[in-house]
């Protein structure tokens, strides 16, 4: 069996039946689901969600308050498992940073690569999947490759 993280960006359209990439990514958990694999969720990747799902739309948000945002969170959690943090997760994610000179945004992204190491989760569905590059020994698969596959 094999484990998918969902990266931030398959969470949010995936919980947005309004997003135009909401069928591309819902078809794409679907899939992986009906062959036995795993789709699993991060504590980083929830509250990114949340910071997205919740920032106004005129600043790039969905706009959502927190009431709806906590609703969506919790559905999302009776759907998918949530690997639980570790306390490696900070010294395994400062020696990706340091090592590999991350810095800004990127740093997001390790710690999620971080997480993924320690609980040995080697797949993440993601649309962005230039954000992972050279991060980690990982597989990196865009929704539509999933979909195509099928």
């Amino acid at each position: 069996m094999t484990t998918y993280l969902l990266d931030t960006n398959i969470v949010l359209r995936f919980s947005n039946p309004s997003d135009g990439q909401h069928e591309l990514v819902t078809n794409a958990v679907a899939a992986i689901l009906a062959t036995g694999d795993e789709c699993l969720l991060v504590p980083q990747v929830l509250i990114e969600m949340w910071v997205a799902a919740t920032r106004p739309t005129d600043v790039n948000g969905l706009g959502w308050s927190t009431t709806y945002t906590r609703n969506v969170i919790e559905q999302l959690l009776q759907r998918f498992p949530l690997a639980e943090e570790a306390p490696q997760l900070f010294p395994t994610w400062l020696e990706i940073v340091a090592t590999q000179k991350i810095s800004g945004k990127r740093a997001h992204d390790a710690r999620i690569i971080a997480m993924m190491k320690i609980a040995s989760i080697h797949h993440i569905l993601t649309l962005n999947p230039g954000d992972f590059a050279n991060l980690a020994d990982i597989t990196v698969v865009h929704p539509q490759h999933i979909v195509d596959t099928e």
